[in-house]
């Protein structure tokens, strides 16, 4: 089985080599990592392409031009994946957030559905003990806004730590979506249900980051909001 886990990037030259490392000590069989990045300012492009000498043949690098959003960074991967052959599509943050030690666990999951998310929100799963709770507050809202709206059938409708049959990214319009920051992961969700794949949630312990800056800001959320009710709009006309 061969698994490709793609980890978009920017401005995570600090934290990609610890991820990285910490993948390739789960031991994977068939494993290798696709690193997407967004013409990073700190260099985290040059840091991925070092790991690529150290990683021969498991580590890959897709270099953009700048900055165009996760949506955009995840479509063109997707597409990379799926034209090199793999079983398995992995999603997860470059800043450490998404314990690697639970990937066994998501894989291990496909046996049993086409989508495994990482939960933090299903029974066993936790957000970082160091957030405030006007955050934690903020999370769950946003959280439970958005599966409320589109109706998904999960408790983590958010979160971006995920696998994929190969099967499933295949039987979605992924390619067709116009969102452009973390609404995508809502997107893709939506996509899913209405294709009718089934989906399992593995208890994940989120982290708060350690090094570099959030990319989560008050436009971002503001988009996020509003484009759930449009992609309920644009999906509804589709039928």
């Amino acid at each position: 089985m061969k698994i490709i886990q793609i980890i978009p990037t920017y401005n995570e030259s600090e934290n990609l080599p610890k991820l990285v490392s910490a993948l390739f000590a789960q031991e994977i069989p068939g494993f290798s990592i696709l690193v997407v990045d967004d013409n990073s300012p700190d260099g985290t492009g040059e840091v991925a392409e070092d790991l690529s000498k150290m990683y021969p043949g498991n580590v890959m690098v897709l270099h953009r031009t700048g900055k165009e959003g996760l949506g955009k960074a995840y479509i063109q991967a997707f597409r990379y994946a799926l034209n090199q052959g793999a079983d398995v599509i992995g999603m997860m943050d470059a800043d450490l957030s998404h314990p690697p030690e639970k990937l066994p666990l998501l894989i291990e999951a496909l046996n049993k559905a086409d989508v495994v998310i990482g939960s933090r929100y299903t029974q066993g799963g936790s957000l970082d003990k160091s957030w405030p709770f006007w955050r934690k507050a903020l999370s769950s809202f946003g959280n439970t806004y958005a599966r409320t709206i589109l109706g998904l059938p999960i408790k983590d409708a958010t979160g971006g730590y995920r696998v994929w049959r190969r099967s499933a990214l295949e039987a979605i319009p992924f390619e067709e979506s116009r969102s452009n920051g973390y609404v995508f992961i809502v997107e893709l969700a939506y996509m899913a249900k209405l294709a009718g794949l089934t989906f399992a949630e593995v208890p994940i312990y989120f982290a708060e980051r350690v090094h570099g800056d959030s990319k989560m800001s008050l436009r971002i959320q503001v988009e996020a909001a509003l484009r759930v009710w449009q992609l309920r709009r644009i999906y509804k006309r589709r039928k």
